[in-house]
């Protein structure tokens, strides 16, 4: 146990949170069980230190974070540590990448059951379906989800300020001021290319290649997220490989099951299946046209993050495609997007219709389209139905 502690005092002393997460401000800390999904490389581990260093003192050993890759635990389960950790004090553990264990959900709601004053935060893929596919957490944990940085959150990480988060009221009601307070301090255009080149992953940050980097990360979310959790066999990892380079490389408005299914020779309720699959490791958005969802055929499949084109060398990927990938992705986090066949807007909520476009755009368009809001990607102006996209990036 001691050599766990250590190994605990070392991560927390030595984490750098370079921008404290919104998510951490959401959370309700009071409950027993917490779960925190995520996908590779948006920086659960680094989230989970930095909860033990805001609300415990070093070497207190109430807490402890503890890593399922470590071997250790392949012979001994989790509700067996946790009850030596219960006896000795402690009170909050924190497990990482907890699905490496078997039965860890049976472990978890074991601890649940036998350590009454025993609080358990553990991270684990965005894959995971926890109330879904584990009946046995369903009544007793709480469920969120670590995003990749925000545009707000990058924006705070590259000036030093300090933004707050708004809701997507506050930006339809006090558009005006909002971009007024914000510009008057930092210009975001200045910052927005960035983003969409980089941005969303922390690890850019790192003193490596970050395209190359981000390629590991995909390949893990396929090779081991994908594949283990959800129990597919290795000889079809080709297949969803092959799938996902297609849905990301095709260029027409309308998504071919078919054809897919023809490509990479399985049938056409596999296809849904793998792209159900893509999007729960959060590597694409499927949008569906309002009152539709899985397992119908959806409208639209995009990447899930325009940083994601980079590591696939899509240089040729049009400025609009990713300003689009960029308002859908960001938000996605609160709100349902649609958007029908053929369409040029989108629908949010099932009733705001907003549509991505240059500013020079937005004259030609809006005699066509009333009552759409306009999210223009190249210049700061603001009118009763136009916002510049980058004040999206502001809702967590």
């Amino acid at each position: 146990m001691e050599e766990f502690y250590r190994t605990h005092r070392y991560l927390v002393e030595h984490c750098n949170a370079p921008v404290r997460r919104g998510l951490m401000d959401e959370i309700d800390w009071n409950a027993r069980m917490i779960g925190i999904k995520g996908t590779r490389g948006v920086g659960k581990t680094t989230f989970l230190l930095q909860y033990v260093k805001e609300r415990f003192q070093p070497g207190d050993k109430r807490c402890l974070y503890i890593n399922m890759n470590n071997f250790y635990f392949q012979g001994r389960g989790i509700a067996d540590f946790a009850g030596e950790f219960y006896r000795k004090g402690g009170r909050v553990l924190l497990i990482d990448q907890v699905y490496k264990q078997q039965d860890w959900s049976s472990e978890l709601r074991a601890c649940h059951d036998m350590y009454s004053k025993l609080k358990i935060i553990f991270s684990g893929s965005s894959v995971m379906r926890l109330k879904q596919e584990n009946p046995e957490l369903c009544d007793i944990t709480k469920s969120y989800n670590l995003r990749g940085f925000s545009f707000r959150e990058y924006l705070n990480l590259c000036t030093g300020e300090n933004f707050p988060s708004v809701t997507l009221d506050e930006i339809l009601s006090n558009k005006t001021s909002l971009v007024e307070k914000i510009t008057a301090t930092v210009n975001p255009l200045d910052y927005l290319d960035d983003y969409i080149h980089h941005g969303f992953y922390p690890l850019f940050r790192e003193q490596v290649d970050f395209a190359e980097n981000l390629l590991k990360s995909m390949n893990m979310m396929t090779e081991i997220d994908i594949l283990m959790i959800k129990q597919i066999e290795l000889k079809y990892l080709p297949k969803i490989k092959k799938l996902f380079y297609l849905l990301a490389t095709n260029k027409t408005s309308s998504l071919n099951i078919s054809l897919l299914a023809k490509e990479i020779q399985t049938s056409r309720a596999t296809v849904m299946n793998y792209i159900k699959y893509l999007a729960d490791a959060r590597l694409i958005n499927i949008i569906y046209p309002v009152g539709e969802d899985f397992p119908k055929k959806p409208t639209k499949v995009m990447l899930h993050n325009p940083n994601l084109y980079q590591a696939l060398f899509m240089d040729d990927q049009s400025r609009q495609q990713l300003m689009e990938t960029f308002m859908v992705n960001t938000l996605w986090k609160d709100h349902k997007v649609n958007q029908m066949s053929r369409e040029i807007h989108y629908t949010i909520d099932g009733k705001l219709r907003f549509k991505v476009c240059r500013a020079s755009d937005i004259t030609k368009l809006n005699a066509k389209n009333g009552g759409t809001l306009y999210c223009q990607y190249d210049s700061n102006m603001v009118s009763e139905n136009i916002i510049p996209i980058w004040l999206l990036g502001f809702l967590y």
